[in-house]
């Protein structure tokens, strides 16, 4: 039986907007087992990139608990930073941004490499991920010296060789021309099937969202 990665039980955050209390999530429950992928969609201020913020740490939940890979989260841990977060960022959480987060001075081989140092990876992988998703010929290149895609699989790359048990992903294709994003969509299914991590996946995108195990619609009347 595949194990529990993500639970999320009654989960609520809410903002100040023009004096006033604007609930953004409110008693928002779920489960994201090994290998299985969640989209979550939403039109813009529903709160996809809220949710993603709160599953990495950014922000603290006004109500609920958040449980990742076995360590609790909740809203009692306002005081300040909790290290365990840190911890899991580091070693367990992997994020894809809509633009590709590189870093420009190192080269694609070099980004990899870092990441899969800080997750304490060994090392030696991390020109075949970037050659399993097919940017291996670009590996010495630097970030401003291949194309948003090949730059995009490179960050798929970062996240892979960090061996995450849970992927959140945000917008991830948003900034790729139709082909480039079918193809990076493509790298990122197939490397979560077979690496067995968990996916939450926030997207405006329906037809990627259709390829997700679960759909999380956070849209909210008018």
């Amino acid at each position: 039986m595949p194990g529990c990665v993500l639970a999320i039980e009654g989960l609520g955050k809410s903002f100040i907007s023009g004096g006033q209390n604007v609930p953004v999530l409110a008693g928002l429950s779920l489960a994201v087992n090994e290998g299985e992928s969640l989209a979550v969609m939403g039109r813009s201020g529903s709160g996809k990139s809220t949710l993603l913020n709160l599953l990495c740490g950014l922000e603290t939940p006004d109500t609920g608990r958040i449980t990742i890979v076995g360590e609790s989260f909740d809203h009692h841990g306002k005081s300040g930073p909790d290290d365990r977060w840190g911890e899991l960022r580091r070693r367990s959480i992997g994020v894809v941004f809509q633009e590709a987060n590189l870093m420009p001075a190192l080269s694609l081989l070099e980004n990899v490499r870092l990441r899969a140092y800080l997750a304490d990876q060994p090392a030696g992988g991390e020109r075949q991920w970037l050659e399993r998703l097919g940017v291996g010929a670009e590996a010495d290149r630097y970030p401003d010296q291949v194309s948003g895609g090949q730059a995009q699989r490179a960050a798929l790359a970062m996240v892979f060789a960090m061996a995450p048990a849970l992927i959140l992903a945000d917008e991830p294709t948003g900034s790729l021309d139709r082909h480039t994003a079918d193809e990076v969509a493509d790298c990122l299914f197939a490397m979560q099937r077979d690496n067995g991590c968990a996916l939450v996946l926030a997207t405006h995108d329906a037809e990627l969202a259709g390829r997700c195990d679960h759909l999380l619609d956070l849209t909210q009347p008018g």
